[in-house]
């Protein structure tokens, strides 16, 4: 790769201001995005090739390996930033006791949606909730209790969701054939899926 190598080994204080400028945006982007991002659109975005952002991912996850506890993960030229795998338990005690005390009336109504209605897309949420779902896809998604799924063939290709391993283990279930029948599920009827998600 042209430009492995080229950022190791190197403190912040020692790198060129563009390289640390290249990095800043780099974790800024993975920060805030609610999914992975193509390495093509991150290189478009800092305004270099996309093998030079390969290589600062690589760089960069190789600094986070000692004593850090995130990680740049790559798929499929798609990058997300997620927690080091050896703090898995700790994250998992974290979140089983996060999700059963601060999951907001709305997260678990858009969760409820999308466990009825899995594959689903977040304008399809939205329609059903009758408000935007932009910030629960974005928490349920931080906890892990659902996951993207594709993407649907409509116009614009949006990101199809499904629920996780993890949400039927948070919920005591053994598989999504478990959820109770509901009767009503549709626009402007997500609020009554809430109980569903009570063990």
């Amino acid at each position: 790769m042209a430009f492995e190598g080229k950022y190791y080994s190197m403190g912040q204080d020692d790198m060129d201001e563009s390289v640390v400028e290249k990095r800043k945006t780099l974790e800024a982007i993975l920060f805030v995005s609610s999914s992975s991002i193509s390495l093509v659109d991150i290189a478009k975005i800092v305004e270099v090739p996309t093998a030079e952002i390969a290589a600062i991912i690589k760089e960069m996850n190789e600094e986070y390996a000692h004593g850090h506890g995130i990680r740049i993960t790559v798929h499929n030229n798609r990058a997300q930033l997620t927690t080091a795998p050896e703090l898995a338990e700790k994250i998992e005690e974290f979140l089983g006791l996060e999700i059963t005390t601060t999951l907001s009336r709305a997260a678990l109504e858009s969760l409820a949606i999308i466990a009825y209605k899995q594959p689903i897309t977040r304008p399809h949420i939205d329609e059903i909730r009758g408000v935007n779902s932009d910030g629960v896809v974005r928490t349920l998604l931080s906890k892990g209790l659902i996951e993207e799924m594709g993407r649907a063939e409509s116009m614009g290709k949006p990101i199809l969701y499904g629920t996780t391993e993890d949400f039927l283990h948070y919920f005591g279930l053994e598989s999504i054939a478990e959820l109770p029948e509901i009767t009503s599920l549709s626009v402007s009827g997500g609020s009554s899926a809430q109980p569903v998600l009570k063990q």
